[in-house]
């Protein structure tokens, strides 16, 4: 009797640590620009990851995940000192996030020594996911919109197209492609600007364009001084010199869109979300992102957050919990589903992402601006990533 007394009191002693060993939390560690000039991008991803868990739950396949969030101000310095710490102190699963190109490469060779499986949710140059085996990508690349807005300028006639972008990564990828596109189907590309990132003032830069007098201007900029440069677009009377501004989408971000005013309106981009995408599921992600964060307009950094973590839930779920780093990766490549912004395939084999990519055109809607779709070119990859 004594002895089973014992052994009971020693069961129920262990029990604890048992049920820890069990059920160890999932760290995933969020790195987003939350302060600085990409502090838009950081929050967008933070409310959507914040969401996600919010409708799907915190605990899967047994294990509570929990988010460690971290601002690293968009410096990819500060980008590599939260990865390590995260990596090695806090001993995270996941890490996820990447506001700029320059804070994913940073990451890029700890991810591979440590194995730790790493979520692209924002940073678009196109070669971010070959820099890891680690690597998984849901945001976009620039080679996708840019691609798909020369074949819209070839279909419409539009044979004298002027370049304008902002001078990094992803910049470099749209002038790119962009360019080999256009002249490919037999249009003119004459001059590429590129635009200083640090304090942008694009008016000599629009100045030069009037000055050509193109059919139209093809601008990427980060998404945060678009305002800024549709006011200056308007102001050197690039409209009514019958100049059409073309774009990537992070010109007319959703985020901002309503602060840019009626100089916005007709303004044509190429991209893979729009808060306006007309699906059920897109329906229900932006009542739900708005009820939750006072009004805001979720936008393409909010999807890619959103779908980011489903990414990392669903291949949690697919280990059964147990996934390490190999494991966890591999269950990460080859997901198919409906996202809000349309089918999403991620690549089995280069974890790059495959997904529509939209022509919208600025509309006003009951007194608001709208990237409205009016035309889409279906499973788009990247070109790097094609075999």
């Amino acid at each position: 009797m004594h002895r089973r007394h014992c052994l009971a009191a020693a069961v129920l002693a262990a029990a604890p640590f048992l049920a820890c060993a069990q059920a160890a939390p999932f760290k995933v560690g969020l790195i987003l620009p939350m302060t600085g000039p990409f502090a838009s991008t950081g929050k967008q991803i933070d409310a959507a990851v914040r969401l996600y868990l919010a409708q799907n739950g915190s605990k899967v396949a047994g294990r509570q995940v929990e988010v460690l969030l971290k601002d690293d101000q968009g410096l990819p310095e500060t980008t590599r000192r939260l990865a390590q710490e995260l990596i090695v102190g806090d001993k995270v699963d996941v890490l996820a996030g990447f506001g700029v190109t320059p804070a994913a490469l940073a990451v890029a060779p700890l991810a591979t020594q440590s194995k730790t499986p790493s979520v692209i949710m924002a940073a678009a140059t196109s070669s971010i996911v070959g820099a890891s085996p680690y690597f998984v990508r849901t945001s976009y690349t620039l080679q996708q919109s840019a691609s798909t807005m020369a074949e819209w300028v070839h279909r419409n006639g539009i044979k004298d197209v002027v370049t304008m972008v902002s001078d990094y990564g992803p910049g470099i990828d749209a002038e790119k492609v962009f360019k080999e596109r256009v002249e490919a189907n037999g249009g003119k590309v004459p001059e590429t600007i590129r635009v200083p990132m640090r304090n942008p003032d694009f008016a000599p830069f629009l100045q030069r364009v009037r000055d050509r007098k193109p059919d139209a201007v093809f601008v990427f900029i980060p998404s945060g001084p678009a305002a800024g440069l549709m006011k200056q677009f308007s102001e050197r009377g690039l409209d009514k010199a019958g100049i059409r501004l073309i774009g990537d989408g992070g010109v007319t971000d959703d985020d901002l869109l309503n602060d840019m005013g009626d100089a916005a309106l007709g303004v044509v981009t190429s991209f893979h979300y729009s808060a306006a995408h007309p699906s059920a599921t897109n329906r229900k992600f932006v009542d739900a992102f708005m009820a939750a964060n006072k009004g805001l307009r979720p936008n393409f950094m909010a999807v890619g957050g959103y779908d980011g973590m489903r990414v990392i839930c669903k291949a949690l779920e697919a280990t059964k919990g147990k996934g390490g780093g190999d494991v966890l990766v591999a269950a990460m490549r080859g997901q198919t589903f409906e996202s809000p912004r349309g089918p999403v395939v991620i690549d089995a084999q280069s974890g790059e992402i495959i997904q529509d990519v939209y022509i919208r055109r600025v509309e006003k809607k009951d007194g608001q601006l709208w990237n409205v779709e009016i035309d889409v070119s279906k499973g788009v990859r990247d070109r790097a990533s094609r075999s």
